[in-house]
C-alpha cells in the first residue's frame, strides 16, 4: 500500500517551484483589479447622462369605436333619467360637549328617493332609527349636490321604512315612477341607484335573483314577499330604490346577506307593492296601523323553556285593549310568587298558531274591525273566544 501511495501522490513543493507559482498569480491579480477600477469609474458615468428617454414621444392614436350596444344605452338612459329621484341621507345625532353645550355630531348615512314633488323622501327605518327614537336631525342631499334639512314624517319599524319631508323647490323634486313587483320574474334584469359607503350616485346592475324571501325586520317581525337580487348592494345602498329596465320602482333595497358585512351576492328589496301601501299611511298620520288584540306575547324561545311546546304565550293584556274585553289572560304570579302561566293562543279561526310567526301571519291577512275567532290553551283545556281586532 505504502508504494501505491507513492507512486500517485503528488510531488512535495521545492522552494523554486513555490516562487514560480506565486510570480504566476500577479497578472491575475492586477487584470482584477484594473477590470473593478474601470467598472467603478464607468458606473457614476450611466447615472449622469440619465435614462434613455426619446424627446419625439407622443400620445398614441386614439381608436375609433363603434356605437354603444342597445342595453348600453338603455342603462345610461335609465340613470340619467332616475338619478336626479335618488338622495344622499346624513343622520345626525345631539350630543353635550364638555362645556355642556348640544352639538350635532354624525351617526349615519344612507341613500333614500324622492317619492312626490310635495317634497317627501323614502329611505329605510334603520337609516332614521335614531332620529326618531333618541333624536337628532336628519338631511338630505339631492343629486344636484344641494343639501336640505329633513323631519320625519313617520316610520314603521316593522316595515322597515320611513319617509322624510323637505322643503325643497318642486322644480328640484324629480319623484320616481311607481311599478308593481306582483308580477316580477327570476331573472329579469333590476338596477340600484345609491350611495354605498357614502360614495355619491352609484349605480349597480344584476336580476332577480329569488322571489318570496322573508326577512326580519329590526322589530323581528317578518317582512314577506322580499325580492333577492344579486345587484351589488353595500352599507350605505340602505332605502335606495331597485328599479326593473323600464326604470320604475320595483323595491326598496333595505338588507344584504353577508358573512363579512359587504356584498357577498346577495341582496333583498322591499316590494313595491308594500311600499305602496305603507308610505301613504306614513303620510297621513305617521304611523302604519296594524290589527292587533292588545296582547303581548313572549318569544318562541322563551315560551318553549316555559313548557309551552306549541302555540304563542301572552305575557300581558293591555287595560280596555280587545283581549281584555274577551277575558284573555296574561303570565302574572300568584299570591306565593309563583309565575302562573298565561292563556297560549293555538288557533285562529281554525288554522293552527304554532309561533309568533304564524300568529304575525293570520293578523296581516286581516282589517282592523275584523272579528276572529282565537282558541287559546288555559289549565290543560282549550276554549274560543271571539275578538274584534283593533289598531296598534
Amino acid at each position: 500500500m505504502s508504494a501505491y501511495y507513492d507512486e500517485f501522490s503528488p510531488p512535495k513543493p521545492t522552494p523554486a517551484l513555490r516562487r514560480q507559482t506565486r510570480t504566476s498569480y500577479w497578472p491575475i491579480l492586477v487584470f482584477v483589479l484594473l477590470a473593478g477600477l474601470l467598472v467603478w469609474w464607468i458606473q457614476p458615468l450611466r447615472f449622469l447622462s440619465g435614462p434613455p428617454t426619446d424627446p419625439n414621444a407622443a400620445p398614441r392614436p386614439v381608436t375609433a369605436r363603434g356605437d354603444l350596444a342597445a342595453d348600453e344605452k338603455s342603462t345610461i338612459e335609465l340613470y340619467e333619467k332616475n338619478r336626479p329621484g335618488v338622495a344622499y341621507i346624513t343622520t345626525l345625532a345631539v350630543e353635550r360637549d364638555f362645556s355642556l353645550n348640544l352639538l350635532e355630531v354624525p351617526e349615519g348615512t344612507g341613500s333614500g328617493f324622492v317619492w312626490d314633488e310635495d317634497g317627501h323622501v323614502v329611505t329605510n327605518y334603520h337609516v332614521v332609527q335614531h332620529v326618531i327614537e333618541s333624536g337628532g336631525s336628519a338631511k338630505v342631499t339631492l343629486a344636484d349636490h344641494n343639501t336640505w334639512k329633513a323631519t320625519v314624517v313617520g316610520g314603521s319599524a316593522d316595515n322597515d321604512l320611513a319617509v322624510l319631508k323637505i322643503d325643497a323647490p318642486k322644480s328640484r323634486l324629480h319623484p320616481i315612477l311607481i311599478g308593481t313587483s306582483k308580477d316580477l320574474k327570476v331573472g329579469q334584469k333590476v338596477f340600484a341607484i345609491g350611495n354605498p359607503f357614502g360614495l355619491d350616485q352609484t349605480l349597480t346592475t344584476g336580476v332577480v335573483s329569488a322571489l318570496g324571501r322573508e326577512i326580519k325586520s329590526i322589530t323581528r317581525r317578518p317582512i314577506r314577499g322580499v325580492i333577492q337580487t344579486d345587484a351589488a348592494i353595500n352599507p350605505g345602498n340602505s332605502g335606495g330604490p331597485l328599479l326593473d329596465s323600464a326604470g320604475l320602482l320595483i323595491g326598496v333595497n333595505t338588507a344584504i346577506y353577508s358573512p363579512s358585512g359587504a356584498y357577498a351576492g346577495i341582496g333583498f328589496a322591499i316590494p313595491v307593492d308594500t311600499v305602496n301601501r305603507v308610505v301613504p299611511e306614513l303620510i297621513r298620520s305617521g304611523e302604519v296601523v296594524r290589527p292587533g288584540m292588545g296582547i303581548h306575547i313572549a318569544q318562541d324561545q322563551l315560551a318553549r323553556q316555559a313548557r309551552v311546546e306549541s302555540g304563542v304565550l301572552i305575557i300581558d293584556v293591555l287595560p280596555d285593549s280587545p283581549a281584555a274585553k274577551a277575558g284573555l289572560q296574561p303570565t302574572r304570579r300568584d299570591r306565593n310568587g309563583q309565575i302562573q302561566l298565561g292563556d297560549v293562543i293555538v288557533a285562529i279561526d281554525g288554522n293552527k298558531i304554532a309561533s309568533a310567526d304564524d300568529l304575525y301571519n293570520a293578523l296581516e291577512k286581516r282589517q282592523v274591525g275584523d272579528k276572529v275567532r282565537v282558541t287559546v290553551e288555559r289549565d290543560d283545556a282549550r276554549r274560543d273566544v271571539e275578538i274584534a281586532l283593533a289598531g296598534f
